[in-house]
């Protein structure tokens, strides 16, 4: 797929070369320092903002599916897979009831990804945030894509805790930083029960 600016230009540059670069920005008034659910409190400063490396430093899977450890992993390290997605944790108990990953098993990123994958992600998405509702006592989840680290196109699912109104909304991953984590084996069980539940409707479970 093809992306050209219509208006000519460059809108990420023009708005780059108006950055403070080498400075301090303020916090501004009613910015997330101030927000009732941003963890931290005390005396934080913004960071000084750097200059833009360019080009950008490759992602991990960048020269495709043969450089992608995505790609290489077993299906075995995942909780639930079928023909086309599979569904991971994370290694380690997160500060959350559950936190996961969808994936489409080929080696694709959002803007390639085939008609027939893209039109199967948002019942996948359903699919698997049903899943995470299913442990009980899960108020939302929150579906997040960032991309920066990985070209292999991968899909977080946090489960914030009901009733846990401070972790509601876009900090609730910094949230999952901080708060205590469960026992392994918890963290094991709940992976368990996901896994079952995702395979009741087709796929294989693998924990």
């Amino acid at each position: 797929m093809t992306i050209t600016n219509p208006a000519g230009g460059s809108a990420g540059a023009d708005y780059v070369a108006g950055l403070p670069i080498g400075e301090r920005p303020p916090f501004p008034a009613g910015g997330a320092p101030s927000w009732d659910i941003f963890p931290y409190e005390g005396d934080l400063k913004v960071r000084v903002l750097r200059a833009p490396e360019l080009s950008e430093p490759p992602r991990e899977g960048e020269d495709g599916p043969e450089a992608c450890a995505q790609c290489a992993r077993p299906d075995a390290d995942f909780l639930w897979t079928d023909e086309h997605w599979r569904l991971s944790s994370m290694d380690e108990p997160a500060g959350l009831p559950a936190v996961v990953l969808l994936q489409p098993r080929a080696h694709h990123d959002l803007l390639d990804l085939p008609a027939e994958r893209s039109a199967e992600l948002g019942p996948m998405l359903q699919r698997v945030e049903a899943a995470l509702l299913a442990l009980g006592g899960i108020g939302r989840v929150h579906v997040n894509r960032w991309g920066d680290g990985a070209a292999h196109l991968h899909l977080w699912l946090i489960a914030r805790p009901e009733g846990m109104a401070q972790l509601r909304g876009s900090t609730l991953p910094l949230w999952m930083d901080v708060l205590p984590k469960p026992s392994d084996e918890a963290w094991a069980a709940t992976a368990s029960r996901i896994a079952a539940v995702m395979a009741a409707e087709g796929g294989t479970a693998h924990v």
